[in-house]
């Protein structure tokens, strides 16, 4: 018998789960990838759902995809806040992008969704002010910037 997976719960499994992220979750997307979040308090990680259909291609072709969205979001999770539900559904053009560019344009694809969102930093969705993404007190003064 194999050890369990560290990942294990982190991930949705349940039907009921991803419907709850399709209805009720906000979505972003590009050209190869369609993420949808949904703020879960119960959590204290992030956990992932995968969406990849037949259209993307035969079972290696999703599965490679599959593996390489796995750990293009280990990668980011620490940059992640903790509670949310997030789906990613894969387009046919993520199997093109995983043969391309590998695990590399993956990678920048999902941060680019996962920043849109307001998932992590450095998405161009952040308010300016606070570097966790918070909106500035309206009482506060803005801080002064250092010109170089």
């Amino acid at each position: 018998m194999m050890p369990r997976s560290p990942r294990r719960g982190r991930r949705l499994s349940r039907s009921a789960e991803f419907e709850r992220v399709y209805r009720q979750g906000r979505s972003v997307s590009n050209r190869q990838l369609v993420l949808y979040s949904f703020p879960n308090e119960s959590i204290d990680r992030p956990r992932l759902g995968l969406s990849v259909s037949r259209k993307v291609g035969g079972a290696v072709e999703r599965n490679h995809v599959k593996r390489l969205l796995r750990e293009a979001f280990d990668g980011v999770e620490a940059e992640l806040g903790g509670g949310h539900d997030v789906v990613v559904v894969a387009r046919p053009e993520a199997r093109e992008l995983a043969e391309r560019e590998g695990l590399a344009g993956i990678d920048d694809a999902l941060r680019d969704l996962l920043g849109r969102a307001g998932l992590r930093g450095g998405g161009g969705s952040s308010p300016e002010g606070d570097p966790n993404g918070l909106p500035p007190d309206p009482g506060e003064e803005p801080a002064e910037r250092d010109e170089p």
